[in-house]
């Protein structure tokens, strides 16, 4: 279920950077400033609206999915590193008290 809302997670996360990138910093949306090439499709204002709304509604599932995996993995003792980490050091080899010979 976790290996699930992590892909799950992972594409959020990508399709809410590519949102936020393809944005204009002035609001006019997918960075174009005139009305041809994918911009023709909808106006400015629509653009707009609707990089917002999918932004909106692509960070709200992204806290969800963060505050659900934080909640499911609470208790959890595994991890990246957890496994190297909780193995009990090895015992060292006893030193060979033989005799010398001499």
């Amino acid at each position: 279920m976790i290996t699930v809302l992590l892909l799950l997670h992972l594409f959020v996360t990508v399709a809410l950077i590519g949102t936020i990138l393809i944005q204009r910093s002035e609001g006019g949306g997918l960075g174009i400033g005139s009305s041809q090439g994918m911009g023709s499709f909808m106006s400015g204002r629509g653009t707009a609206t609707l990089l917002t709304r999918s932004t909106a509604i692509l960070g709200t599932i992204f806290m969800v999915l963060s505050l659900t995996l934080a909640i499911m993995n609470r208790g959890a003792s595994s991890g990246v590193g957890h496994d190297i980490l909780a193995q009990p050091p090895a015992p060292s080899a006893p030193a060979s008290s033989a005799p010398s010979g001499h």
